[in-house]
């Protein structure tokens, strides 16, 4: 049997759940609120439904999904937003403390989680300046120059992989960038 294809709107029977109406249209599958059933996701090659009145999806819809993974992709490229990143449970509660030479200045304690909050933007305005960098009117050999430099402060940095739970959150420098 051929698969029909049902657009947001369509009035359909299902051979269980009764009437209903599709209200989302993935790849696999249609949302459809059903009249005494609520809201079910019936596969798009279940063989019982009945076209009560098909509704034509348009070609260029945009779907929640599509509009959902765009605008993460955006986000992710031109914000500050920064991902959750896991300090190691072996630092969770601890804490830095800064000594000073002089022992008329009193040492300064900060919380573990509020330093490592710290290295974490670090990390993430650097990868923002990377795509900047990457997306500018610079010349190829400028681009190249001013990467070197990003590197050597992702190489700097490395010292503050300890305070990483996982190892792909990490900072990478010249090193590691021989080996990908």
């Amino acid at each position: 049997m051929a698969e029909t294809a049902f657009g947001v709107g369509s009035r359909i029977k299902h051979s269980q759940f009764g009437k209903g109406v599709v209200i989302q249209v993935h790849s696999d599958a249609y949302e459809v609120t059903f009249i005494d059933h609520g809201t079910r996701r019936i596969m798009r090659d279940f063989e019982g439904l009945e076209t009560i009145e098909a509704v034509e999806t348009p070609s260029d819809l945009a779907t929640y999904e599509k509009i959902e993974k765009s605008l993460i992709r955006v986000l992710h490229r031109f914000s500050d937003i920064q991902e959750t990143v896991a300090l190691a449970s072996r630092w969770t509660g601890g804490k830095v403390v800064l000594f000073p030479n002089d022992p008329g200045i009193k040492e300064k304690e900060i919380p573990m989680e509020a330093f490592f909050h710290k290295i974490v933007m670090v990390r993430d305005r650097l990868r923002v300046l990377e795509q900047k960098l990457n997306a500018s009117k610079l010349t190829d050999e400028e681009k190249v120059e001013m990467q070197q430099y990003i590197t050597r402060i992702y190489g700097s940095l490395t010292t503050f992989n300890v305070l990483f739970k996982n190892r792909d959150d990490q900072f990478v420098g010249e090193k590691g960038n021989r080996n990908d």
